[in-house]
């Protein structure tokens, strides 16, 4: 008996059968080129476009972890420099002259307050637990107590590092200096009240004047003393720095001078004997003049006198917090600058994602209403094929073939 027949529909059969498979499994994978022998060049091309893509992915999951984290950095220096506005309005409140004693140990506690909450602010932490202002060490609260209660930074100047694209870091967080970075007094000169003063003269920063002189007395060690004596026209002053006169003259009213570059006005009536001590600004954290703050409201005096000092020591401070509030302009412009640069390289990575999502799906993606219809035909064909072997299995001369 001639067993060809038998052979060939197996054969056929058995071809059609692994058709099946390969379309089944295409279908659901939706994948056309499943090993590099099917196509060698298109699985090349995939392979290397698929690559691309996980690079892109792992970069945007880096970039959104940015965006969160310096999302945070933002939003706390939207509340430092609230915190830093209040401080002043508390400051020009107690500088009005119409503030009781009472009122003014009560404006001690708000500023007692405000360094708690902006010890607090500045160790808050990330999405990662990481602590945003400790620079590179951001693993360690970075404000904490000393053994005398003042606040020390265990921070660096640093900021931890991340890529956002094959040729750009941006940082992952911030450091303390909006914190830390401030100088006392006006930034060149810090003015101080000597204790003995009877008089209620009052010394203003008026700003720099001489820019370099103002920076060759803050980097020098010579402070500047202010004293004033009574002379043959009325109350005189003399400005001595280092032994030297550098200013004199007679009081008069709202008396204005230069000092280490600085401009001055004096205010009210300062006395024979008084004395105003400019000592070149060294630095003073937030902290540091928060407590001063606190210190001059909490203790100001009861004389004219000592009320004059209380008004030198907050004015002075007044002109240190401004230092602090334009830091923190500073650096939320700086970080907004950031995350629109991690926001311009997110977009980036998703359109070239997507492009190359679409090489690898022009490669060897699946054309599935095509491989659908041929699933079909072949499904057709087959069961066209069993039922036609079936019914020549049941003809009679079938069995003497």
């Amino acid at each position: 008996m001639d067993l060809s027949f038998y052979t060939n529909f197996s054969a056929n059969i058995a071809q059609q059968e692994s058709q099946i498979s390969v379309l089944q499994q295409e279908i659901s994978s939706g994948v056309a080129v499943q090993t590099p022998d099917q196509n060698p060049a298109a699985y090349e091309t995939a392979t290397i476009a698929q690559d691309q893509v996980g690079a892109l992915t792992s970069e945007q999951t880096t970039q959104a972890t940015i965006q969160t984290q310096l999302g945070a950095v933002s939003s706390a220096y939207s509340s430092v420099s609230s915190l830093y506005d209040n401080v002043q309005s508390v400051l020009e409140q107690a500088l009005n002259g119409t503030t009781s004693t009472a009122n003014l140990r009560s404006l001690a506690s708000q500023i007692t307050a405000a360094s708690q909450q902006l010890v607090a602010i500045g160790n808050t932490t990330g999405a990662n637990d990481s602590y945003l202002f400790g620079g590179t060490r951001n693993s360690v609260a970075p404000f904490q107590a000393g053994a005398g209660g003042a606040i020390i930074y265990f921070g660096d100047g640093g900021q931890s590092q991340a890529a956002i694209s094959p040729d750009g870091t941006a940082a992952t967080g911030a450091n303390g200096d909006v914190f830390v970075s401030g100088l006392s007094g006006d930034g060149t000169a810090s003015v101080a009240a000597a204790a003995g003063n009877t008089g209620t003269g009052v010394l203003l920063s008026q700003g720099v004047e001489n820019p370099t002189a103002a920076a060759t007395f803050q980097s020098g060690n010579k402070a500047i003393t202010l004293s004033f004596a009574n002379g043959a026209n009325g109350l005189t002053y003399k400005a001595t720095e280092g032994g030297a006169t550098v200013a004199s003259g007679t009081v008069t009213a709202d008396l204005t001078l230069q000092l280490g570059g600085v401009g001055y006005q004096l205010t009210g009536s300062p006395a024979a004997g008084d004395k105003f001590t400019l000592s070149p600004s060294r630095p003073q954290t937030a902290f540091a003049l928060l407590q001063s703050v606190a210190d001059s409201l909490g203790n100001p005096g009861t004389t004219p006198a000592q009320l004059a000092q209380s008004r030198q020591s907050l004015n002075n401070d007044l002109a240190g917090l401004a230092q602090y509030q334009q830091s923190v302009l500073t650096a939320q412009a700086q970080t907004g600058v950031t995350l629109q640069a991690v926001s311009t390289a997110a977009t980036s990575d998703s359109t070239q994602e997507t492009a190359a999502q679409n090489t690898v799906q022009n490669a060897v993606g699946a054309n599935l209403p095509a491989a659908i219809t041929s699933l079909d035909q072949t499904l057709t064909s087959v069961q066209a094929a069993m039922k036609a072997f079936s019914s020549a299995q049941s003809l009679s001369l079938f069995s003497y073939i």
